[in-house]
Parts: C-alpha cells; sequence; structure tokens
C-alpha cells in the first residue's frame, strides 16, 4: 500500500508520522510518499491533502499540476484525505473569501465552505466531537479552521460542532475541518486507510 501526502506546504510531517502509527496499528507494510511534484500521484493508493495555508497550497498545486492528478485519481476512485485547507480544497464551492482571493478549488467534493470559520490563527482551539463512525468522541484540534455550510445529497455528515458541519464523506472523499494528524488517537486515519 502507497499513500501520498502531498507536500508543499502545511502538516505534512504530522500527517507522515499518523500514518507510520496506524500502519505499525494495522501490521501493514505500506510506504508513504511525500509529493512535492508531478508524476507521483499516479502510483499511489490514497492521498492525503494536508492543512496549511489554502491558497497558498492551491496555488502551488495547480502551479506543479500536481491537482490534475489529483483530480484524476480521485474520479477514478482513489481515496483522498483532507484535512482543513484540504477540505478547502476539496470542495465545489467556497464563501466570499474564497472568491475575492480567487483561490482555485479542486472542486470534486459536494459541499461548500467557510474558510476560518472559527476565527483567526489566535482563535484556534481543541474541543472533544462525537464522530460515530469510529466509535464516539475525538479530540478535534482546529486551527483556523474552515467549516461545511451545505452538503449535497451524496454526502454524509459525519460530524457537526456547533452550527457547522466539520467532517464528511462523499464516496471515496474524507473531508475534515480539524486536524486529526495533531493527536495521538489514530481512529481517523485507520477510517481514511480502511477506505483503500
Amino acid at each position: 500500500m502507497k499513500i501520498g501526502v502531498i507536500a508543499i506546504q502545511g502538516n505534512v510531517t504530522e500527517h507522515v508520522h499518523a500514518l507510520e502509527r496506524t500502519f505499525a496499528e494495522q501490521g501493514v507494510d505500506g510506504e508513504i510518499i511525500r509529493i512535492r511534484q508531478s508524476g507521483l500521484v499516479p502510483d499511489c493508493d490514497a492521498i492525503v491533502l494536508p492543512g496549511g495555508e489554502s491558497t497558498t497550497l492551491a496555488r502551488l498545486i495547480w502551479q506543479e499540476g500536481i491537482a490534475a492528478e489529483i483530480r484524476s485519481a480521485v474520479r477514478s476512485g482513489v481515496p483522498v484525505l483532507g484535512t482543513c485547507a484540504g477540505l478547502v480544497l476539496l470542495a465545489k464551492d467556497g464563501d466570499d473569501q474564497i472568491t475575492r482571493t480567487k483561490q482555485h478549488l479542486l472542486g470534486l467534493m459536494d459541499i461548500e465552505v467557510k474558510r476560518n470559520a472559527f476565527g483567526r490563527q489566535c482563535d484556534s482551539f481543541e474541543t472533544s466531537i462525537d464522530i460515530p463512525v469510529i466509535g464516539g468522541l475525538f479530540p478535534a484540534v482546529f486551527i483556523r479552521a474552515p467549516a461545511i455550510v451545505r452538503c449535497g445529497e451524496g454526502v454524509s455528515v459525519l460530524a457537526r460542532f456547533g452550527e457547522y458541519m466539520v467532517a464528511a464523506q462523499q464516496d471515496n472523499m474524507l473531508a475534515l475541518a480539524f486536524h486529526p494528524e495533531m493527536v495521538a488517537d489514530t481512529r481517523l486515519h485507520h477510517y481514511f486507510m480502511n477506505m483503500i
């Protein structure tokens, strides 16, 4: 099993370590590839779009030719996990902040996102949220986090926090507004790996 982590910018190392722990816990001999240029995505069994600064991440994946490869892979059934900025990139629609900055979206998941829904960097927080598909409460870290404000019919909402949807799945796409890679709990990485 080969999982590609888009490694241009953001929480790359944290995802790599969480995936390594998950491989060990499942007894799987897997390989994790840090993707910084085009040509690597087509060889991956799954893709992780990490958190980071979504405008920068979007610009660079388009510039490097990685965006087209991600779109093609996901449309052919390859599982993708998008966390925080990765959730933003997966979305079909965004709020006025996304429109104003002319941010490119991959347009793969039938969701509309609101960037920085929970405030600025100084408003970051950790809280327990209920995610029934992994068995209950999860310690979610929200850092300048986005949120889902609308879901299409094919999207399953996996978790909510306050007025917002913060975890959702559509077919082979898993989108999280928070950072599961920043905590010791690997249940969401197990859930993602089981999608492969």
